[in-house]
Protein backbone atom coordinates (compact mmCIF):
# COMPACT_ATOMS: atom_id res chain seq x y z
CA UNK A 1 0.00 0.00 0.00
CA UNK A 2 1.40 3.87 -0.84
CA UNK A 3 0.50 6.97 0.33
CA UNK A 4 -1.35 8.05 -2.49
CA UNK A 5 -4.09 7.05 -1.57
CA UNK A 6 -4.14 8.36 1.57
CA UNK A 7 -3.28 11.89 0.34
CA UNK A 8 -5.99 11.79 -2.38
CA UNK A 9 -9.00 10.71 0.50
CA UNK A 10 -7.52 14.12 2.33
CA UNK A 11 -7.55 15.78 -0.87
CA UNK A 12 -11.41 14.51 -1.19
CA UNK A 13 -12.48 15.70 2.53
CA UNK A 14 -10.66 18.81 1.98
CA UNK A 15 -12.82 19.28 -1.57
CA UNK A 16 -15.92 18.02 0.13
CA UNK A 17 -15.70 20.33 2.75
CA UNK A 18 -14.81 23.78 0.53
CA UNK A 19 -17.04 23.01 -2.52
CA UNK A 20 -20.14 21.62 -1.12
CA UNK A 21 -20.19 22.32 2.26
CA UNK A 22 -18.60 25.91 1.71
CA UNK A 23 -16.28 26.01 4.90
CA UNK A 24 -15.16 29.51 4.61
CA UNK A 25 -11.81 30.76 3.42
CA UNK A 26 -11.35 31.97 7.04
CA UNK A 27 -11.67 27.78 8.16
CA UNK A 28 -9.27 26.33 5.34
CA UNK A 29 -6.03 26.76 7.56
CA UNK A 30 -7.83 24.98 9.91
CA UNK A 31 -9.29 22.41 8.12
CA UNK A 32 -5.85 21.93 6.28
CA UNK A 33 -3.66 21.57 9.93
CA UNK A 34 -6.41 19.18 11.05
CA UNK A 35 -5.60 16.87 8.23
CA UNK A 36 -1.90 17.45 8.41
CA UNK A 37 -1.89 16.69 11.51
CA UNK A 38 -3.80 13.46 11.02
CA UNK A 39 -1.40 12.58 8.34
CA UNK A 40 1.44 13.20 10.69
CA UNK A 41 0.26 11.11 13.47
CA UNK A 42 -0.60 8.32 10.66
CA UNK A 43 3.13 8.54 10.13
CA UNK A 44 4.02 8.19 13.28
CA UNK A 45 2.00 5.52 14.30
CA UNK A 46 0.56 4.13 11.27
CA UNK A 47 1.71 0.85 9.04
CA UNK A 48 0.85 2.02 5.82
CA UNK A 49 2.75 -0.64 4.47
CA UNK A 50 0.63 -3.48 5.84
CA UNK A 51 -2.18 -4.57 4.09
CA UNK A 52 -5.81 -3.83 5.14
CA UNK A 53 -7.59 -6.09 7.09
CA UNK A 54 -9.39 -8.17 5.00
CA UNK A 55 -13.77 -7.21 3.97
CA UNK A 56 -13.02 -3.26 6.04
CA UNK A 57 -14.28 -0.66 3.92
CA UNK A 58 -13.88 2.75 4.32
CA UNK A 59 -16.73 4.60 5.76
CA UNK A 60 -17.84 8.18 4.36
CA UNK A 61 -18.90 10.76 6.23
CA UNK A 62 -23.09 11.26 6.05
CA UNK A 63 -23.81 14.44 3.88
CA UNK A 64 -25.90 16.85 5.46
CA UNK A 65 -29.46 17.19 3.99
CA UNK A 66 -30.15 20.57 4.42
CA UNK A 67 -26.74 21.58 2.30
CA UNK A 68 -27.62 19.17 -0.55
CA UNK A 69 -31.17 21.24 -0.72
CA UNK A 70 -29.70 24.52 -0.51
CA UNK A 71 -26.92 23.56 -2.76
CA UNK A 72 -29.73 22.45 -5.36
CA UNK A 73 -32.10 25.52 -4.93
CA UNK A 74 -28.08 27.78 -5.83
CA UNK A 75 -29.07 26.26 -9.47
CA UNK A 76 -33.20 27.96 -9.82
CA UNK A 77 -35.38 30.60 -9.62
CA UNK A 78 -35.43 30.41 -5.11
CA UNK A 79 -38.64 33.00 -5.72
CA UNK A 80 -40.90 30.22 -7.59
CA UNK A 81 -42.04 27.22 -5.20
CA UNK A 82 -40.83 23.76 -6.01
CA UNK A 83 -43.76 21.28 -6.76
CA UNK A 84 -45.47 19.80 -3.42
CA UNK A 85 -43.57 16.66 -3.86
CA UNK A 86 -40.44 18.13 -4.36
CA UNK A 87 -41.12 19.79 -0.99
CA UNK A 88 -41.98 17.31 0.62
CA UNK A 89 -38.91 14.81 -0.60
CA UNK A 90 -36.90 17.96 0.38
CA UNK A 91 -37.84 17.16 4.18
CA UNK A 92 -36.72 13.54 4.14
CA UNK A 93 -33.73 14.66 2.34
CA UNK A 94 -32.83 16.90 5.24
CA UNK A 95 -33.47 14.01 7.84
CA UNK A 96 -31.19 11.88 5.55
CA UNK A 97 -34.00 9.40 4.84
CA UNK A 98 -32.64 9.36 1.30
CA UNK A 99 -34.87 6.61 0.01
CA UNK A 100 -38.11 8.19 1.02
CA UNK A 101 -37.08 11.61 -0.22
CA UNK A 102 -36.29 9.46 -3.75
CA UNK A 103 -39.63 7.99 -3.58
CA UNK A 104 -41.58 11.67 -3.99
CA UNK A 105 -39.05 13.19 -6.56
CA UNK A 106 -40.16 10.03 -8.53
CA UNK A 107 -43.61 11.30 -8.03
CA UNK A 108 -42.60 14.72 -9.12
CA UNK A 109 -41.00 13.73 -12.49
CA UNK A 110 -44.35 11.20 -12.91
CA UNK A 111 -46.41 14.52 -12.50
CA UNK A 112 -44.21 16.34 -14.64
CA UNK A 113 -41.42 14.90 -16.69
CA UNK A 114 -40.13 17.86 -17.98
CA UNK A 115 -39.30 19.10 -14.25
CA UNK A 116 -35.88 19.59 -14.18
CA UNK A 117 -35.27 20.00 -10.54
CA UNK A 118 -37.21 17.18 -9.97
CA UNK A 119 -34.63 14.74 -12.06
CA UNK A 120 -32.11 16.83 -9.94
CA UNK A 121 -33.02 16.22 -6.53
CA UNK A 122 -33.88 12.31 -7.95
CA UNK A 123 -30.26 11.94 -8.95
CA UNK A 124 -28.67 13.59 -5.73
CA UNK A 125 -30.84 11.16 -3.21
CA UNK A 126 -30.13 8.02 -5.10
CA UNK A 127 -26.74 8.81 -5.09
CA UNK A 128 -27.04 9.49 -1.40
CA UNK A 129 -28.89 6.53 -0.92
CA UNK A 130 -26.18 4.55 -2.82
CA UNK A 131 -23.91 5.55 0.18
CA UNK A 132 -22.14 8.11 -2.66
CA UNK A 133 -21.98 5.74 -5.34
CA UNK A 134 -23.02 6.88 -9.05
CA UNK A 135 -25.48 3.95 -9.84
CA UNK A 136 -27.43 4.17 -13.62
CA UNK A 137 -30.43 4.95 -12.20
CA UNK A 138 -28.81 8.49 -10.85
CA UNK A 139 -27.10 8.84 -13.89
CA UNK A 140 -30.22 8.35 -15.99
CA UNK A 141 -31.71 11.34 -13.97
CA UNK A 142 -29.00 13.63 -14.08
CA UNK A 143 -28.98 13.40 -17.70
CA UNK A 144 -32.65 13.71 -18.09
CA UNK A 145 -32.25 17.02 -15.89
CA UNK A 146 -29.02 18.15 -18.44
CA UNK A 147 -31.35 17.70 -21.49
CA UNK A 148 -33.93 19.12 -20.02
CA UNK A 149 -32.35 22.42 -19.29
CA UNK A 150 -28.71 22.54 -21.13
CA UNK A 151 -27.85 25.79 -19.49
CA UNK A 152 -28.87 25.19 -16.20
CA UNK A 153 -25.37 23.85 -14.09
CA UNK A 154 -27.01 21.88 -11.23
CA UNK A 155 -26.67 18.23 -12.95
CA UNK A 156 -23.44 18.31 -14.04
CA UNK A 157 -22.35 20.38 -10.78
CA UNK A 158 -23.68 17.24 -8.90
CA UNK A 159 -22.82 14.48 -11.34
CA UNK A 160 -19.22 15.76 -11.29
CA UNK A 161 -19.28 15.79 -7.09
CA UNK A 162 -20.37 12.32 -7.48
CA UNK A 163 -17.53 11.49 -9.46
CA UNK A 164 -15.18 13.90 -7.08
CA UNK A 165 -16.21 11.29 -4.27
CA UNK A 166 -15.40 8.62 -6.37
CA UNK A 167 -11.74 9.85 -7.37
CA UNK A 168 -12.56 10.46 -10.77
CA UNK A 169 -11.39 14.50 -10.36
CA UNK A 170 -10.62 14.67 -14.12
CA UNK A 171 -14.29 13.72 -14.86
CA UNK A 172 -15.38 16.40 -12.61
CA UNK A 173 -13.35 19.00 -13.72
CA UNK A 174 -14.56 18.40 -17.26
CA UNK A 175 -18.09 18.68 -15.86
CA UNK A 176 -18.13 21.91 -14.23
CA UNK A 177 -15.86 23.42 -17.30
CA UNK A 178 -18.73 22.71 -19.15
CA UNK A 179 -21.11 24.05 -17.18
CA UNK A 180 -19.30 27.07 -16.77
CA UNK A 181 -19.25 27.51 -20.56
CA UNK A 182 -22.87 26.49 -20.74
CA UNK A 183 -23.91 29.03 -18.41
CA UNK A 184 -25.94 32.50 -18.89
CA UNK A 185 -23.89 35.30 -18.73
CA UNK A 186 -26.05 36.68 -15.70
CA UNK A 187 -26.56 33.32 -13.98
CA UNK A 188 -26.47 33.50 -10.69
CA UNK A 189 -24.42 30.76 -9.81
CA UNK A 190 -22.08 31.26 -12.47
CA UNK A 191 -19.42 33.22 -9.89
CA UNK A 192 -19.69 30.41 -7.48
CA UNK A 193 -19.13 27.61 -10.20
CA UNK A 194 -16.23 29.21 -11.51
CA UNK A 195 -14.54 29.61 -8.46
CA UNK A 196 -15.07 26.15 -7.50
CA UNK A 197 -13.82 25.26 -10.24
CA UNK A 198 -10.40 26.90 -9.94
CA UNK A 199 -10.13 25.76 -6.51
CA UNK A 200 -10.50 21.90 -8.03
CA UNK A 201 -8.24 22.98 -10.83
CA UNK A 202 -5.34 24.37 -7.94
CA UNK A 203 -5.72 21.20 -5.92
CA UNK A 204 -4.97 18.96 -8.82
CA UNK A 205 -2.15 20.43 -10.43
CA UNK A 206 -0.22 18.91 -7.08
CA UNK A 207 -1.23 15.35 -7.72
CA UNK A 208 -0.64 16.20 -11.92
CA UNK A 209 2.89 17.11 -11.19
CA UNK A 210 3.65 13.75 -8.86
CA UNK A 211 3.05 11.76 -11.98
Amino acid sequence: MSWLPIVVLAAITFVVAAFLLRVGRGGWTILGATLLFGLAGYALQGSPGQPAAPGEAMQEEPIDGELLVEARREFFDTSQFPSRWIVTGDSYLRRGDFERASGFYRNAVEENPQDTEAWLGLGIALVEHADGQLTPAALHAFEKAQALEEENGGPRYFLGFAWLRAGEAERTFELWREALLAAPEDAPWRESLALRLMRLESMMRPADAAE
